[in-house]
């Protein structure tokens, strides 16, 4: 070798030393943050942001119990548990002595069903995510559990992956985050029966059922919401919520977007998880310190679909709207749920409360998704106003629910700047009049329209700019 040759093979051997040397590089930016298997390490993780911009989303309560479809989702339960009068004589009136809740398993056959239909119609809604019960108290898994041997909708009734479908056509074809509600517990079942005898010292029901299935729906579906329910009285600690918790906030697929609630085992409503339920149908009307959802019913009887149901036990859209503005004021997602039939049909009434909502949503949309809530929550001049903001665009929405009759709105909160303030209608677009008010607030002068110039009906929203 001739010593000017040296220099030339020098260099590439002393690169690959530094490459040696250097640290490894930075793990993914979703592993920086680790989660210990305690809540003070769970409840620290901060809430993926796009789950408060969504604002809303729509809950689908399906399973073996729509086929009786009679008074309840849990109608298993208050027939054979509770023995409550009305379940009883119903099964009397209408079905075999012989008769099991089992039965009805093959009944659910969902011929109707058509994901894609379903798809169409969330999208039309206006809603940001769905959540469909995967597994209700009852036990039947809308997917083919292998943990649920002829209990599930491959072996029985539908003989489909109703959750693959959905989560397809979902993905496929809207915008929608797919989430799924999840059962803990199940009234009937031996294992947690035999748990629950031991004061759930035992822990057969949740080892060799529930978390099986948890990893399985998650590994294998994905959802971006995961909705836990049903703790049967049992403490976190029996459910290793915890730790199921840590694994799906460092390890799942979807550790970076997913989101939980907060039933994860008794006591840890409203105080543990991810946002806050605290009970069915919460609506506290006042601004919360921790994001919270409103979950409720458009019958505001059941969660599953009932046969025997008469118009006036659904919700109107102008009461919907009122839920939603309600809860988005106060710093809340509005979760609205539907009930399909045993075929999987979308009943027409539901159906057009959604395609309502999309329609309100397509006007004021502006007032609800991505937004903040203000100073003031609600006015305390003039009822039924409620305010949202968004702080960085310095804009501030008043939506309104009952249009004056003297064609002016009161405002108590918003305090004008003269020079800068602009109001305007959302769908009208057109800069409005409006005067000061001795004390605080403003006095709106809104558009003279006929019922046919109305940019929506149920409620509606000011854009103001420039107020503080």
């Amino acid at each position: 070798m001739r010593p000017q040759e040296l220099p030339r093979l020098a260099f590439p051997l002393l690169l690959l030393l530094l490459l040696l040397l250097l640290p490894p590089p930075p793990c993914p930016a979703h592993s920086a943050t680790r989660f210990d298997p305690t809540w003070e390490s769970l409840d620290a993780r901060q809430l993926p942001a796009w789950f408060d911009q969504a604002k809303f989303g729509i809950f689908i309560h399906w399973g073996v119990f729509s086929v009786p479809s009679f008074g309840s989702e849990w109608f298993w339960w208050y027939w054979q548990k509770e023995k409550i009068p009305k379940y009883v004589e119903f099964m009397k009136d209408n079905y075999p002595p012989s008769f099991k809740y089992e039965d009805f398993g093959p009944l659910f056959t969902a011929k109707f069903f058509n994901a894609n239909q379903w798809a169409d119609i969330f999208q039309a809604s206006g809603a940001k995510y769905i959540v469909l019960t995967s597994k209700h108290h009852e036990g039947f898994t809308l997917w083919g559990s292998e943990y649920s041997w002829n209990w599930n909708a491959i072996d029985e009734g539908p003989k489909r992956d109703i959750v693959k479908e959905l989560e397809v056509a979902i993905r496929n074809r809207t915008d929608l985050r797919f989430g799924l509600y999840y059962s803990l517990f199940e009234w009937f079942h031996p294992l947690f029966l035999e748990d629950e005898s031991s004061s759930f010292h035992k822990r057969q029901f949740p080892v060799s059922k529930t978390l099986p299935e948890l990893y399985e729906l998650v590994n294998n579906y994905q959802p971006e919401v995961l909705w836990s329910d049903g703790d049967g009285g049992a403490p976190d600690q029996y459910w290793n919520s915890t730790g199921f918790l840590a694994w799906l906030y460092n390890e799942s697929p979807v550790r970076v977007t997913v989101v939980t609630n907060d039933r994860w085992g008794a006591g840890s409503i409203c105080k543990h998880g991810g946002f806050y339920t605290c009970s069915d149908r919460y609506n506290p009307g006042h601004l919360l310190p921790h994001k919270w959802e409103n979950c409720m019913t458009i019958d505001k009887l059941s969660w599953g679909y009932r046969r025997e149901a008469g118009i006036s036990d659904y919700l109107t859209i102008e009461e919907l709207v009122k839920q939603l503005v309600e809860t988005v004021s106060c710093g809340g997602n509005l979760l609205m749920n539907i009930g399909p039939t045993l075929d999987g049909t979308i009943s027409v009434v539901f159906e057009e409360r959604l395609r309502q909502m999309g329609s309100w949503l397509k006007v004021n949309g502006e007032a609800i998704y991505e937004t903040h809530t203000w100073r003031s929550q609600n006015d305390t001049v003039t009822p039924d106003v409620w305010y949202t903001s968004k702080p960085k665009e310095k804009l501030v929405y008043a939506i309104f629910l009952k249009w004056p009759t003297s064609g002016q709105l009161f405002l108590g909160h918003p305090k004008a700047i003269l020079g800068a303030t602009e109001v305007k209608l959302l769908g009208h677009g057109q800069p409005l009049n409006w005067i000061s008010l001795e004390q605080n607030g403003i006095m709106v002068e809104l558009p003279q329209l006929t019922i046919h110039q109305m940019p929506c009906k149920w409620g509606w929203a000011l854009a103001l700019t420039n107020v503080i």
